[in-house]
């Protein structure tokens, strides 16, 4: 795996990856995909208050980034997070500066239990980027 300093497009398409969790509403979707999983497009507005209008348009931003999935059932549509990589930068997220539980990071990637705890703030997420 090439290392951000070594090249500049990988270092740009992570840039425009983190755009897309810089956005509160989109933030708090993503979290609650995490904790929840899948939801439709009501459970998200009623669960988060966002409002049908934000909601759609944060939405289109996160399908857009590749950062949601989507899957129809009659005239519902279902939001989960796309991959495991979303799934591990919510979780850091999360730990950063959300309940900062760094134990819940990334289960199976073996930055768990004390050597987790033992790690605080960026530092934590520095560890789970370096794991």
């Amino acid at each position: 795996m090439t290392e951000l300093w070594e090249s500049r497009s990988q270092a740009d398409m992570a840039t425009e990856k983190l755009k897309a969790f810089a956005q509160p509403q989109r933030l708090m979707v993503l979290s609650l995909l995490l904790s929840r999983g899948e939801q439709s497009v009501s459970a998200i507005d009623e669960a988060t208050g966002i409002g049908q209008p934000a909601l759609s348009q944060q939405l289109g931003e996160l399908r857009k980034s590749g950062m949601v999935s989507t899957r129809r059932q009659a005239k519902q549509v279902y939001y989960s997070l796309a991959d495991d990589a979303t799934e591990l930068c919510v979780r850091s997220i999360e730990a950063v500066f959300g309940s900062g539980n760094p134990a819940m990071i990334a289960p199976g990637s073996g930055v768990v239990g004390d050597r987790a705890r033992s790690v605080k703030g960026a530092a934590a997420f520095a560890r789970i980027l370096n794991v």
